[in-house]
């Protein structure tokens, strides 16, 4: 087995209260927001090293309660770069990562005991977002993305978290590099 990247985003089967809630407080307070017409979360885990083939990656995944919980959520496995992620039409993509708090050990511990491979998982969370037609999503996304005051931002807190915005499809190693590119620009201040 070839060192392999995937994606596991997984999205609640019902409405979620926390994208309910932050479109609320984004109409609410911040400016960036008024054309903004709907908000979907999403947790999105990387898996990265020795993975199965196709069948058997959505198999481990799909039975263990470390990704989510099947009964209530969905899960869209990406094995290529190529692969859709679910996002919507027009929809622009805010991924939030928590600083040194992508990492998700006991996931790695259960993927080495019931596969025998090593693998790294990270852990963020994406929020679509979907504004009215004719409003520049990616610039409006980007004021909303990183908080700067009460009036401005919202997904991201820059003291603990560090965010990308993206209107494409998302590399499969997006956590890992926004992670990386948060260490960076410490190690440089």
């Amino acid at each position: 087995m070839a060192k392999d990247r995937a994606q596991a985003w997984v999205e609640l089967k019902t409405d979620d209260p926390e994208a309910f809630s932050a479109l609320a407080v984004a109409r609410a307070r911040v400016d960036a927001a008024r054309r903004l017409e709907e908000v979907r979360r999403f947790r999105v885990f990387e898996v990265e090293g020795g993975l199965p083939d196709r069948v058997a990656l959505d198999d481990l995944l799909h039975r263990s309660t470390w990704f989510y919980n099947p009964h209530k959520e969905r899960c869209t496995v990406r094995r290529a770069a190529r692969d859709a992620a679910p996002l919507g039409r027009g929809e622009v993509a805010v991924l939030v990562v928590e600083t040194g708090g992508e990492r998700r050990a006991a996931a790695e511990r259960w993927w080495r005991q019931e596969n025998g491979g090593t693998v790294e998982v990270r852990e963020a969370v994406v929020w679509a977002l979907r504004f009215e037609p004719g409003e520049d999503g990616m610039s409006r996304a980007g004021e909303l993305a990183e908080v700067r005051d009460p009036a401005h931002g919202l997904f991201c807190n820059p003291n603990f978290q560090s965010c990308a915005v993206l209107e494409a499809e998302p590399p499969l190693d997006w956590i890992r590099r926004t992670a990386s590119a948060k260490d960076a620009s410490k190690e440089g201040s």
